[in-house]
């Protein structure tokens, strides 16, 4: 059986050093390998008659069919499905892989489908592949993370010339990282409550769950069980129908997906705004809102398939 991760380029490495004269521990050393692994490839290529330099015109497929025919792709003829297609689908409420299986079938009558048991195992190992340190389910129209970028603003006061910094409010939907975010003068109370009246509008629903950092504003205070919430914001909460449930301190993972938008919105938003100069809140907010817009028309690198856009499933405000 082929080494894993052993690539034809890390092969073909491995056939000119032998030519150059090094033995195989050399080999293996030079290359990051066993040298179990350069001796069985060798093996194969004595067996096969391949030597270094390669015949010329042989081209990699060529030599695949010689040194790894278990690595070479069998057309089955069944037909592959969409598997990010699928990773979007279960986000949502009550979908099951038994009803995307059934679609599946369904789309390609008179073609070769998979079996459910065989549909469900390609799928798990597809999704395995995802890269990510903590797996976290975010179903959709659940959860809307917030928080404050690090960096801020400058705004210039035309009359005076005195430059004041702007806040950098950002919230995320957990399924879509639909994203939301805007300039205010500070992190306060009153700013603070502003800017989700202003992103639950602009995201046109209320999710079920407002996932604050324990910013002063939301938390008077920090517990890792019992988080005592400011007033006002639970009030907040409570007229919209919806539920203050802060992260807990010093646990960066369970703010994931607001991270990565804060991350998200820096580059792509604040780094566009470096080029320009700000006299007055409104117009810096106003650039925003264009950048935003384009940020979030930008398609998911893994799940193309995928559209970031807001739930329907939740409560619109009132």
């Amino acid at each position: 059986m082929p080494t894993p991760g052993m690539t034809m380029k890390a092969i073909q490495e491995v056939l000119r050093l032998h030519a150059a004269g090094l033995s195989q521990r050399q080999i293996a050393r030079a290359c990051g390998l066993s040298k179990g692994a350069v001796g069985k490839y060798l093996q194969r290529a004595m067996e096969a008659q391949v030597v270094w330099p390669l015949p010329e015109g042989m081209e990699v497929l060529a030599l695949q069919r010689l040194l790894q025919p278990a690595r070479l792709p069998v057309d089955t003829g069944l037909v592959t499905p969409n598997f990010a297609m699928i990773h979007v689908e279960m986000r949502r409420k009550g979908m099951t892989m038994q009803l995307l299986w059934e679609e599946y079938v369904a789309g390609h009558e008179g073609q070769k489908a998979y079996h459910y048991t065989r549909f469900c195992t390609l799928y798990r190992a597809w999704n395995d592949r995802l890269k990510r340190s903590m797996r976290q389910n975010h179903v959709a129209g659940e959860k809307l993370f917030i928080d404050y970028a690090g960096p801020t603003v400058p705004v210039v006061d035309p009359g005076t010339g005195e430059i004041r910094t702007a806040q950098i409010f950002v919230a995320v939907l957990g399924a879509s990282s639909y994203t939301y975010c805007e300039a205010t003068w500070s992190q306060n109370l009153s700013d603070f409550l502003g800017a989700h009246v202003r992103a639950l509008r602009y995201l046109g629903g209320v999710p079920v769950l407002l996932v604050p950092d324990n910013l002063k504003a939301a938390v008077t205070k920090t517990s890792r069980y019992e988080p005592e919430i400011n007033r006002s914001c639970q009030d907040l909460a409570t007229h919209y129908g919806s539920v203050v449930l802060p992260t807990r301190p010093y646990k960066p993972k369970d703010k994931a997906k607001v991270e990565v938008g804060v991350q998200v919105v820096e580059r792509w938003i604040l780094a566009h705004l470096r080029l320009f100069q700000f006299f007055s809140l409104m117009d810096l907010n106003r650039e925003i809102r264009r950048l935003l817009e384009d940020l979030n028309q930008r398609p998911f690198k893994q799940l193309p398939a995928a559209v970031k856009a807001p739930s329907r499933l939740w409560i619109d405000p009132p």
